[in-house]
């Protein structure tokens, strides 16, 4: 196997040359072979030792990459791998490793993973793949044979990812902080080149696009009712991709207010808030790109606010298709319609997945199984002529409402026996949300909300 350095070789401002620690007794516990097929690896290249960074290919430059970041509004300048590193690229895209140990960017923290968090990003990141969301992509998690200390002690794992890249917002608060121009343009050459090739030499083209990007990709996770977490500017990418799965989750009952991070006491990254999130982590992007966009910055700066202001168009458009495919319309649904509709499922506390997908077989005209779900089903009486009366095709709305999400009471499940070293629970979960869209004999608890039991939920950084 032949690992690129392109990223270290470019940009060595930013990349740190560093080895992973030893894994006491490496074990592979999942590794996803469609992606490896993507990559044109061969199995047997895919080691314990080279998926915890302890072997690597000769030749090979792992780097811990720097960039700084706004971390739930507050500025911090110097962030970085600091449990990561990028071994290097494979036909273009990142390979990169979560767990591997400390490096100069540690900050106080161990470097190390817990097996839990580690499954929990190869199973969302799987179901957002299959969900047509553009996400980085789990490899492999490797059990290393070491004890992490978290809430509770927790056997270590390392998680190998793949990127397109691992280029945040971030990166480049981080080149603007240095001051040095050089680095801000040839950080922003090297993003061009991976990304939008389109846009050579043209950086305000460059930045429309990550907006664009961003506007998309946000419409497209929610729409399926994900909650990222974690929507600090080092968690955005410049590729558009989702990363970083720690303390996300998907939305159960309707509410904007939804949050499931442990230390997102706020509400800052709530499931509503995530496009005014987003526009602002792109205000940040815009700031540390200035000196490319006009030599004088008081000039750069209508022009990135111009650029900005299209986020909200770009996103309302996403959304607005989205939901008209979700309700299987040839047209854009009117704005009430719509509103109207997340007012009652709002008010109702209705399973966000569940009504979607029974929704279909209202339109094929048995309204029951959507009605069941309203404990006064009279609202959503009133609200449903006025969208049968748009002539919905059910075939239109199975195609992107899922039946199998990564339901947070099964990933709890499967984390738990995996724990334990069960992982039988852990690859039935994939192999349901792998394939979210077709009802299948035989995985009707995939299908369910979480029983009434299961209480309130929170997830946790993993850090």
């Amino acid at each position: 196997m032949i690992l690129g350095h392109r990223f270290a070789d470019d940009l060595p401002e930013m990349a740190i040359p560093w080895q992973a620690e030893e894994a006491p007794e490496p074990r592979v516990l999942v590794l996803d072979e469609q992606v490896a097929a993507e990559l044109g690896v061969d199995l047997a290249q895919l080691t314990a030792g080279l998926l915890t960074g302890t072997e690597v290919p000769e030749g090979a430059k792992p780097v811990a990459q720097a960039y700084a970041g706004h971390q739930f509004g507050g500025y911090s300048p110097r962030l970085g791998d600091g449990r990561a590193l990028l071994l290097g690229e494979i036909n273009g895209r990142d390979l990169h490793l979560k767990g591997s140990g400390r490096t100069p960017f540690a900050r106080g923290g161990d470097g190390l993973a817990g097996v839990g968090p580690m499954l929990r990003e190869f199973i969302v990141s799987t179901g957002m793949h299959a969900l047509g969301i553009p996400t980085t992509r789990s490899l492999a998690v490797v059990a290393t044979g070491r004890t992490v200390l978290r809430e509770q002690p927790q056997p270590g794992a390392v998680l190998a990812r793949v990127a397109a890249s691992h280029l945040r917002v971030g990166s480049f608060q981080f080149a603007r902080a240095t001051g040095d121009a050089d680095l801000l343009r040839r950080l922003a050459d090297h993003a061009i080149d991976r990304h939008y090739p389109e846009s050579k030499g043209d950086y305000l083209g460059f930045y429309d696009a990550v907006v664009a990007a961003q506007a998309s990709l946000v419409a497209q996770w929610m729409l399926v009712g994900f909650v990222h977490g974690v929507m600090n500017t080092d968690n955005m990418t410049i590729s558009g991709e989702t990363i970083d799965y720690g303390p996300c989750a998907f939305m159960e009952a309707v509410d904007p207010r939804t949050v499931y991070s442990s230390i997102d006491t706020g509400g800052r990254y709530a499931y509503g808030n995530q496009p005014g999130i987003a526009q602002w982590n792109l205000a940040r992007l815009a700031e540390a790109l200035l000196p490319l966009l006009h030599d004088d910055e008081e000039q750069a700066i209508p022009l990135a606010v111009a650029s900005l202001e299209k986020f909200a168009p770009a996103f309302n458009a996403a959304w607005t298709a989205g939901m008209r495919d979700k309700l299987g319309l040839a047209e854009d649904p009117a704005a009430e319609l719509t509103t109207d509709l997340a007012e009652l499922l709002h008010a109702g506390k209705i399973d966000y997945t569940t009504f979607f997908r029974t929704l279909s077989e209202a339109a094929r005209g048995n309204t029951a199984l959507t009605r069941a779900l309203f404990d006064d089903p009279s609202d959503f009486d009133a609200w449903l002529p006025r969208w049968q009366a748009l002539n919905p095709a059910a075939e239109r709305m199975d195609r992107v409402n899922p039946i199998y999400i990564p339901r947070n009471h099964l990933v709890e499940e499967a984390l738990a026996a995996a724990a334990g070293g069960d992982l039988d629970p852990l690859h039935r979960l994939v192999a349901a949300i792998s394939d979210p869209f077709h009802e299948r004999r035989g995985l009707a608890r995939y299908a369910e909300p979480a029983p009434t039991d299961f209480g309130p939920y929170q997830t946790f950084c993993g850090t």
